[in-house]
């Protein structure tokens, strides 16, 4: 499951500042009072949740699915 990633991060100007979500991973969200700011804690964020993930998968049995669209 380690390897190198790329999501998306969906900035929404607020009345506090910027609320940012990674819409590939339900739940995943943050907020900062800038741009910078959102964007940095949605990277902590993503990471936080991928070590979750590894965390519960590591107990799962996982498969590979290769989808063509």
């Amino acid at each position: 499951m380690k390897g190198r990633y790329r999501y998306h991060a969906v900035l929404e100007k607020t009345d506090m500042g910027y609320s940012v979500h990674c819409p590939e991973l339900r739940g995943c969200w943050s907020q900062g009072r800038t741009k910078q700011e959102a964007l940095d804690n949605i990277r902590d964020a993503v990471e936080t949740y991928l070590a979750s993930l590894r965390e519960v998968l590591r107990k799962k049995e996982v498969r590979e699915l290769t989808i063509l669209a």
